[in-house]
């Protein structure tokens, strides 16, 4: 039909499977989407995404207009406002369709205003998508049903992240607190280097300029100097006013081609996860328009540690919010494909992140 509208619905690894267990024939939302779910007609689709992963799962045709219902279907929430659907597509987590592999077709990855501001596009649902947008998404899934591609994924990624909370500015949340230990505090040194160091050297081999934390500088691994890497920067480039200079110097590392920083990374190992925050919010806080790829590294236990700080009222308030501008890059993926890529790593750029690091933003609520 061609007035069909195409939705997106979100799910969670948790959420999609109780969706199945309950006979997939009704999708629900929050009470705060009532008046968008009540636009939804029948004949529309919804396309499924799955927020941990970032992949396309499955299509429904709605089937009948909105209702509200809490009869018990998902375990943590009531998703009130409902409607009914068919699947016309359904796929597993490990051969759903990752949405990196669509951006050269979908209209949300195009004249980016910063490198993660399509994230912005899968906040929050239903939202209607442009139907050129939705063609795409039908075709690419339908496909993967008839020549699937399994792409194994950590099932870890596959349960709820933090829950948002509403706020006078918007989805936030709050973190829970947490008691140091004595095992991460010994740890971390040794891994905040090893972490840095494997950066420095993966941008020095892709042929990229590299630099590290001025107060760094004189740090090594396994007899390993910084320093001598050929293409470590003594000096950076004075684009930005001095307190924006002096916050970027000090950022854990940095990948540069020619004077154009393309990448900035900073790694948390230790419990608060809160230095390397506050230096990427200092920096976009004084530069609102500023278009450096962030990227927090750390290890895969702190995930939800990290999204839940990134989304901080304090971070979810800066223009734009600091979850928008950054992404979660788990240390065991980094490693394993680092040790993938040392044969063809002088032919990769720095847009090869996006496959293995993760939005960091919260659905709205």
């Amino acid at each position: 039909m061609n007035d069909r509208n195409y939705w997106l619905d979100l799910f969670t690894g948790v959420t999609w499977q109780e969706f199945l267990d309950a006979g997939a024939k009704v999708s629900g939302f929050r009470e705060s989407r009532r008046r968008t779910v009540q636009q939804i007609k029948p004949g529309d689709y919804l396309l499924c995404y799955l927020t941990g992963v970032s992949r396309f799962i499955g299509v429904l045709e709605v089937t009948s207009g909105a209702f509200e219902d809490r009869t018990s279907i998902w375990k943590d929430e009531d998703f009130p406002w409902r409607v009914r659907v068919k699947i016309v597509v359904s796929l597993e987590p490990e051969t759903a369709v990752p949405i990196q592999q669509l951006r050269d077709e979908l209209s949300i990855f195009q004249n980016l205003s910063s490198p993660h501001a399509w994230t912005s596009h899968v906040r929050g649902s239903p939202a209607r998508w442009k139907a050129s947008d939705g063609e795409v998404v039908l075709r690419a899934l339908v496909e993967a049903q008839s020549n699937p591609i399994f792409r194994p994924i950590d099932v870890r990624k596959l349960a709820r992240r933090p829950r948002a909370l509403k706020s006078k500015g918007g989805s936030v949340t709050i973190p829970e607190s947490e008691e140091p230990t004595d095992s991460v505090a010994s740890v971390e040194p040794s891994l905040h280097q090893e972490m840095q160091w494997l950066l420095l050297k993966l941008g020095n081999d892709m042929g990229l300029d590299v630099w590290v934390a001025r107060n760094d500088r004189g740090r090594q691994v396994r007899g390993n100097l910084f320093t001598q890497l050929p293409r470590m920067r003594s000096e950076l480039p004075r684009q930005f006013d001095d307190a924006t200079n002096r916050t970027i110097e000090l950022i854990d590392v940095l990948w540069l081609a020619g004077n154009t920083i393309v990448a900035a990374f900073e790694i948390e190992c230790t419990t608060s996860i809160y230095s390397g925050l506050l230096r990427m919010s200092d920096l976009v806080s004084m530069q609102p328009n500023i278009n450096i790829p962030l990227y927090l590294v750390a290890p895969d236990e702190r995930r939800d540690k990290v999204i839940s700080e990134l989304n901080r009222p304090t971070f979810s308030r800066l223009s734009p919010p600091l979850s928008e501008m950054c992404k979660y890059i788990p240390i065991p993926e980094l490693r394993e494909r680092v040790s993938r890529v040392t044969s063809f790593v002088r032919y990769l750029k720095p847009e090869f992140l996006d496959e293995i690091s993760e939005s960091c933003e919260v659905e709205e609520v």
